[in-house]
Formats: C-alpha cells, structure tokens, sequence
C-alpha cells in the first residue's frame, strides 16, 4: 500500500511527489506521457525558449540604432527548435531525478479511481492492476480547447499550440484564433520571425483579465500584428477563416496556417470523478482552501481545479496539498497552510512582455471600493528610454483602494515585467499601501523602480 497516489506528473503532481517525497511518504504518481506536463513539454518552457530566440533576432535586426550595426542577420528554425528540445530534455531529467531522490516510483500509463483507496493503473504496455493507498491527489491538469467551428477538426492547416510548437517552416501567413496569452504569445513569436500575423478575437480587447488601461498598450506595442476584435469566426476552409465582425459584417482573412488558441479546458473526466461523487463540473474539481475535494482523502491541485490555469499556481496548490496530506495521513489534524487566491501573478512573454497580480480598476469597483490609480508611461525611466527608445510603447499602473491607501493591484506592459511582478505579490500579501511603497528605496535605473513614483502620485493626488 502507498501512502498516497498521484494522478498526473505535470507542475502539481511532480511537485506534491517531490514535497511528499521529503517527508518520507510512499508515493506512486502516475503519468500517461511524460513528466513534466503541459508547461515544460508542449507549453511554458518551449514557448519561451523559441520567443527568446526570437528576441535575439529582433535585437539583431533593430540593433543599428543603437550603434551595433549587424548585417544580413537571419534566423534558422531547425536550431531554434533543436534548442528548444534540449532545453526540455534536460528540465525533463531534472525531474526524473527529483523523483528518485524523493523514492517516487513513477508509472507511465493511465490512473482511475475506483472506490476510496484503490485506484486501477494500468500500465502502457500492460494490464491493469489495482493498487491501494491511504490518500489520491489528482493532478490531472487541463487541454486545448477545441470550439466546433465547420472546417477545423481534421484540417491539417488548423494547429493548436503543440502542433505549433513543430512546425518546419515559418508561416508566410498565421492566422490566430483568439487573443488570451497563448494566442498572443505565438501572434507575437511568429511575427517577429516574418510572419503576416492576423488575431481573431471574440471579445472587444485581447487578454481579458488585463487591466482595461494596459490592454491596448501591449496592442499598440505589438504594431506589426493586425487585430480582428469584437470577430466571432464562422468557419475554416482550408486556411482561410470566415468571421462576421459585432455589427455582423462578414470578412474573411487567407492564410497559409491557422492556430487554434481559444483556451483549455480542466481534464475533469475519464479519471473516475463519478464514482466518488466528486464535485466537478467541466469548469474543474470543487476544492477548498487546503485543496481538499467533496470525497474523503481525495484532494486536487493544478489545472484541474479550473481555479487557476497558470504552472506556478500548481505549485503552490500542490504544497498546500501536500502540506495537508502529511498531516492528515500523520494524525488527522490537517495542515496549517491555506491557499490564497488574490495575489497570484501572470505574465505574457510576448515582445514586449507583460504581467500583472491582484485587482483591476475595474475589479476593484466591482467588489465596493473606490480606487485611486496612478499610470506612469515607461519611457519615463531612464534605462527603458536607453534600452527601447522614446517612442516604445509600455506603462506601470497602480491600483489602490481610496479611503486606506492600500494596494489592490500592479500591473505593466514593458521590459522585464515578468521578472518584476513578485514585487506586486509581495506589496498585495502584505497590504501595504501606496506610503508604505513610497518609504521604500528601490535600485536605479531600473524600469520597474515607476511602480514607486505611481505611488508617490497617488499619495500626493
């Protein structure tokens, strides 16, 4: 008998094992393709190592400027692609590693509950066997979701983001079926490598949690990429997508592939949710703040709550999992740590990036308060203006909550907002407020030390 099973080996399920694992616990965690998941096989990892190529090439090509002048640069997709994959590859054995340390044994094949404690694994290559356990944790994370528009299943010139991440050659022309961050993150890759790049979006504004103010900064920024918003596609032929506009004009527009990057989906079925009564819906696993589900023993973490879709809140999801787990199966008290849901962070890798953590304007009116903001251009930074010029586009907004002054939201569009928006977490998890930032001496010039003058405006206004 295990201590606990794990289905899935993606960010939650390989980190609960690595967190168990620690603690001494006999764990099984069972993976159908290859640990890892989605963010380090077919999502986050190669995503950003091929728009990190792509960074060097526009460097390249925008560097005379500059005074660094580089003459007939070109790019090569195989090498791209071939670093790509030994990137992967070798995270991917970091993990294995990780596993053996911690005395994981790994299957590769399929889990199904069957009743509380037993779980059927069967094998790839094998048949199945019941194995018996003291708690499950299901990490069985979320996939694409693929809309039934006439003309895209089956069409070998419609992608979703995996088969992107193959393609030989760079499209002449890309269509991009929705504009989130994963339609946005490839809009932007592709045509910085050349590519004609058209978005097709449903809504009025690409990345929808994005504060209202940012949204067309990070548009604008991207000045090469023609946006179709307010579109609702009616059909694919070919590689020609049919759309009608929100007046109901219908246009089309012809390109040589189209990808698919309307969102994912939690993978809530196939896992043996109904036999425990498990409350879940295609929106995800119902858990509570320590990721425990409606079933006894059985918690969930990652993807497959639908809570949020993003690898870093696995992580996090996964500890406190794993944190309660112990516990319970130790003397039944459960643990002391909690998820917390308002000041988790997200980022675009896009060129030029973007991120942001807690609330916007418009979520904080939503929810009773009245805010004060202050949005600061980044050209008003000495080392953005060096770096990227005074014409480039980007801006940092603070969000705070009018009668006490304490921060709601950060949000930013520009250099290395990835890389900044844990200061936010760090400002929303403590509540401080704008004057507490203000007291603050942050490192000059960096592009990032405006979150401090957005405050110094807010407490003066």
């Amino acid at each position: 008998m295990y201590d606990v099973i794990i289905l899935g080996g993606g960010p939650a399920g390989y980190r609960a094992a690595e967190r168990l694992g620690a603690k001494g616990r006999s764990i099984l965690l069972v993976e159908r393709e290859q640990l890892g998941g989605t963010c380090l096989n077919v999502g986050c990892i190669p995503t950003k190592t091929l728009l990190n190529s792509a960074k060097h090439y526009v460097h390249a090509m925008e560097g005379e400027r500059f005074g660094v002048k580089a003459e007939s640069v070109t790019f090569d997709l195989a090498k791209m692609m071939a670093w790509k994959r030994e990137v992967v590859e070798k995270l991917r054995a970091g993990i294995t590693a990780e596993m053996q340390r911690g005395k994981v044994t790994v299957v590769d094949g399929t889990a199904v509950i069957e009743e509380n404690g037993k779980v059927r694994i069967t094998r790839n290559g094998a048949g199945p066997r019941i194995e018996d356990c003291r708690a499950i944790l299901v990490a069985t994370g979320s996939s694409p979701v693929v809309p039934p528009i006439p003309g895209a299943r089956d069409n070998p010139l419609v992608l979703d983001s995996t088969g992107m991440l193959e393609v030989e050659a760079v499209p002449k022309r890309l269509c991009v079926i929705g504009g989130g961050v994963i339609g946005v993150e490839f809009a932007s890759l592709f045509s910085s490598l050349g590519s004609e790049v058209t978005v097709v979006e449903m809504l009025d504004e690409i990345i929808p949690f994005m504060d209202g103010e940012l949204a067309p900064v990070l548009r604008r920024a991207m000045k090469e990429i023609r946006w179709k918003l307010g579109c609702r596609v009616g059909s694919i032929e070919g590689a020609m997508v049919r759309y009608a506009t929100k007046e109901g004009v219908k246009e089309a527009v012809e390109a040589d592939l189209v990808l698919m990057a309307i969102g994912r989906r939690p993978n809530v079925a196939g896992w043996g949710a109904q036999s425990l009564g498990i409350d879940a819906s295609p929106r995800g696993v119902m858990v509570d703040d320590r990721m425990r589900t409606s079933a006894p023993r059985v918690w969930a973490a990652g993807d497959v709550t639908g809570r949020s879709l993003l690898a870093h809140s696995a992580y996090r999801m996964a500890e406190v999992a794993a944190q309660d787990i112990d516990s319970v199966l130790s003397d039944g008290s459960g643990g002391a740590a909690r998820m917390r849901w308002d000041a988790i962070p997200w980022a675009v890798y896009s060129l030029p990036e973007a991120a942001g953590v807690g609330m916007t304007t418009k979520e904080a009116e939503s929810r009773g308060f009245t805010v004060k903001t202050a949005r600061i251009p980044l050209r008003a930074s000495g080392r953005f203006a060096a770096e990227n010029g005074f014409q480039a586009h980007g801006a940092v907004k603070l969000v705070t909550d009018a009668a006490t002054g304490r921060i709601l939201g950060l949000h930013g569009v520009g250099s290395y907002a990835s890389e900044a928006i844990w200061g936010g977490v760090v400002l929303i998890e403590q509540e401080l407020r704008a004057e507490d930032l203000v007291e603050l001496v942050l490192p000059h010039p960096t592009v990032w030390e405006l979150v401090r003058d957005a405050a110094l405006m807010i407490e003066q206004n």
